[in-house]
């Protein structure tokens, strides 16, 4: 999939409650072809056949692939940050190991569109610039909530980026076999330690 071939102008926008709850089915059954099969060996009518819905209205929905690909993106930008928003608003309370344990559950329970989305920015000409936005995004939340949680404001840039990537580690780790509690409570503990020195530094 390539930023430069032609696209329908847009995918059709469900106005009932119905269409909503489909148009989601339909997403989780593409996040779960195209992270197994990656977008370009992925077809419509294996996404239709896994959602359960008529291809007719898969097209209707999703006229292409293509627009398919950039709503799933952005569902899964859209969860992630929103998740990011909230947890600023509990940073204190829940302390450097809570916040590092709903930090991981975060980007755990949200494996498999951030799996389809990997695939999607790996076939997409513009893919390393709609990752590294996302991925500034990203940073500037856990700015925010770093902040929030203790860390003076320039800590907190500095210590962005190292949480992001030990919340990326999570689901990497977790593909390879290795035990998931386990592997989440190794890092909530490495995390929350690097928090809390980072607080009191």
């Amino acid at each position: 999939m390539s930023s430069h071939i032609a696209r329908p102008k847009v995918a059709l926008p469900p106005i009932r409650l119905r269409g909503r709850q489909r148009v989601a089915i339909i997403l989780d059954a593409a996040a779960s072809v195209f992270a197994e099969k990656g977008v370009e060996a992925a077809t419509m009518t294996e996404i239709a056949a896994r959602s359960g819905t008529a291809i007719g209205s898969l097209y209707r929905f999703f006229p292409a692939k293509e627009l398919l690909a950039d709503a799933l993106f952005a569902r899964y930008a859209e969860t992630i940050l929103s998740g990011l928003t909230a947890l600023a608003d509990t940073a204190v309370a829940l302390g450097p190991f809570g916040l590092a344990e709903a930090l991981l559950a975060l980007i755990l329970s949200q494996r498999p569109d951030r799996d389809a989305a990997v695939a999607i920015a790996e076939m997409r000409d513009d893919g390393a610039a709609l990752r590294a936005g996302l991925r500034d995004a990203i940073r500037e939340h856990l700015e925010v909530i770093l902040t929030v949680g203790g860390l003076a404001p320039d800590r907190a840039k500095r210590a962005a980026p190292v949480v992001l990537q030990a919340m990326k580690a999570l689901p990497l780790l977790v593909r390879e076999g290795i035990d998931e509690m386990a592997t989440m409570a190794e890092l909530r503990s490495m995390i929350g330690l690097y928090l809390q020195d980072a607080a009191v530094a």
